[in-house]
């Protein structure tokens, strides 16, 4: 059994036809070509026309042992936060691109990248090439217009005086320059990939602009040691992990807030931002609605698939529901495959037409079982259970998860795969028999009431 697995992934592996980037659309999989195959061409010219010496060798396996030592250092929860991943391999591209003949800079970075995706994150390999590419270009035509500058602005040392700050200028204009360019590149395929993405909410924010400050100030800083001695290396490496150590947790707080597998607020967090939206609806007599929602069947998804597929089924969920949802709405996962949506300015009826068209979307969903193409498919549904504390009402969060979790339940009874919704009373998040409180499987429901009831299916 396994032999066979492992045959027909090799077999997949093989098929150029069912690689991943087949799958992307004709322009982007252009888009993701070019820089690949542009930097083949440039490193055979510049091969071609490159004075191979032992010093330059010795100088370039030392810029790539170091870059190696850095991304391996780098923690991997980088690699899985949302935006475009900064690692700060490209510091040690640029003393290859200063230092060294051009050439040299376009394959520090392969090496480099190669580490990054078969021992520290592994991801889809036509972007790690396009990663690759994007780097070497821009560093490599960075390296041939520094080395046309005048000796007596830059060169291929730095002196004192005057000399030393022309030549620090020119090395920080080329690390802005390639590193601006390689940025755009990564960019450009995100957006083209995904249109919706708002790239300003991860490229111009205060943590990423931090982050390019910081990055072109130790790649200039780093290129300065090595020039004047590449035994100063020593002092760059903790230098740099302790910089990245600092630049890295903004992105270690925020993942601390979200679930790992889908990528919503985790349960803490959700009702930390619940409690403090609540308060603020009860102060300013605005409305506010809750939802629970539960995956039909979901254990027939893991025992029939296993859990892999299970995994991407609660993904697809999460994808659905913040698409659905407004900016200042909150989603979070709530356990195993039970979510909770917390939606602010919003009263009961508009509540339900949400819930409703979030359970019609995931109905026609299909979800494929991996990234093969034309690979079978899952079919989901989901209950829905809607509760809502109106203008000038004062609820607790409990009271609202109370609700929410009776309607829920009402919806799982009655058939799954619908919205059911029920009114949140006082304390209802205490013993509902010791405060009054029918049960919802004690509500009675007038399937044909063309108005909404205490609990009413939709």
């Amino acid at each position: 059994m396994q032999a066979a697995s492992f045959t027909s992934r090799l077999r997949r592996r093989l098929t150029v036809t069912e690689w991943p980037w087949w799958q992307l659309p004709l322009a982007l999989r252009l888009y993701v070509a070019a820089p690949p195959v542009a930097c083949l061409a440039v490193i055979g010219v510049l091969a071609a026309r490159t004075d191979w010496r032992l010093p330059d060798l010795a100088k370039f396996l030392l810029f790539v042992c170091c870059g190696m030592i850095s991304v391996a250092a780098t923690p991997r929860i980088a690699y899985k936060v949302s935006g475009v991943t900064r690692d700060f391999s490209t510091v040690w591209v640029l003393p290859a691109a200063i230092l060294l003949p051009p050439v040299y800079a376009a394959l520090t970075t392969i090496p480099i990248c190669a580490l990054i995706q078969w021992w520290v994150h592994r991801g889809i390999v036509y972007r790690r090439v396009f990663s690759a590419a994007s780097i070497s270009l821009p560093y490599a035509g960075a390296s041939i217009a520094f080395h046309w500058l005048p000796a007596s602005f830059a060169g291929g040392t730095v002196d004192s005086g005057l000399h030393a700050l022309t030549w620090v200028i020119a090395v920080a204009a080329c690390e802005i320059t390639a590193g601006r360019i390689h940025r755009c590149l990564i960019v450009g395929a995100v957006k083209m990939s995904d249109p919706k993405v708002r790239i300003h909410y991860f490229e111009l924010n205060r943590e990423a602009l931090q982050g390019e400050f910081v990055e072109i100030h130790v790649a200039v800083l780093i290129t300065v040691l090595v020039a004047v001695s590449p035994a100063l290396v020593v002092l760059a490496v903790p230098m740099l992990l302790l910089i990245r150590r600092f630049i890295i947790h903004p992105a270690l707080l925020a993942q601390s807030r979200v679930d790992a597998k889908t990528g919503l607020l985790n349960v803490t967090t959700w009702e930390a931002e619940a409690e403090s939206e609540l308060s603020r609806s009860m102060r300013t007599r605005t409305p506010l609605a809750l939802a629970l929602v539960d995956i039909d069947h979901f254990k027939a998804v893991n025992d029939t698939h296993g859990h892999l597929v299970g995994d991407r089924v609660l993904r697809a969920l999460a994808t659905a529901l913040t698409s659905h949802l407004r900016t200042y709405d909150r989603a979070g996962r709530f356990g195993g495959e039970e979510f909770v949506l917390l939606l602010a300015q919003t009263g009961q009826n508009d509540a339900c037409r949400i819930a409703e068209r979030l359970r019609s979307h995931v109905a026609g969903m299909a979800v494929p079982i991996d990234d093969r193409p034309n690979a079978p498919t899952v079919r989901l549904t989901i209950s829905v259970g809607v509760t809502a504390m109106e203008r000038g009402e004062t609820r607790e969060l409990t009271d609202l998860l109370a609700a929410a979790d009776s309607a829920l339940y009402h919806a799982k009874q009655t058939g799954r795969n619908r919205v059911a919704m029920q009114p949140a009373q006082r304390n209802m998040g205490l013993d509902a028999e010791l405060n009054g409180v029918p049960r919802a499987e004690d509500v009675r429901v007038d399937p044909t009431a063309a108005s909404l009831g205490p609990l009413m299916s939709l």
